[in-house]
């Protein structure tokens, strides 16, 4: 019986271990992220991603995230108490939309109203 309860005990311990770990990867995750002046739209843990095999003690997620330009990326990122975030396969995968250019206007229109002005100038300086 004694055997039993110490197995739970361990179970128990190691459940609540990764938890915590987890909690601990997300705060240093958003940070990250944040501190290079991106938004952190979600984050996944995904034990089998890029670079899993051989690993000890870092955790890998699969994150998406806006960045500066409004570009939306999907990403991976490896992270431990010791090592940091690491971002790994990033990819674009919806581009912004760009605000469309205001019509040039013809350089005679240009000329012709910066002469206005430089006269409207003149004339409130005499």
């Amino acid at each position: 019986m004694e055997v039993v309860l110490a197995m739970i005990g361990i179970v128990v311990m190691v459940v609540f271990l990764r938890l915590a770990a987890g909690a601990f990867d997300g705060d240093r995750v958003e940070r990250y992220v944040s501190a290079r002046g991106w938004e952190l739209v979600d984050r996944s843990w995904d034990p089998f991603g890029p670079g899993w095999f051989g690993e000890k003690d870092a955790r890998i997620y699969q994150i998406v995230y806006r960045d500066r330009q409004g570009n939306t990326h999907r990403a991976h990122v490896k992270t431990s108490m010791l090592s940091g975030v690491y971002l790994t396969n990033d990819e674009i995968v919806n581009t912004a939309k760009r605000p469309e250019a205001p019509a040039e206007t013809s350089l005679q229109e240009e000329n012709r109203r910066l002469r206005e002005r430089i006269k409207e100038l003149e004339d409130e300086r005499r």
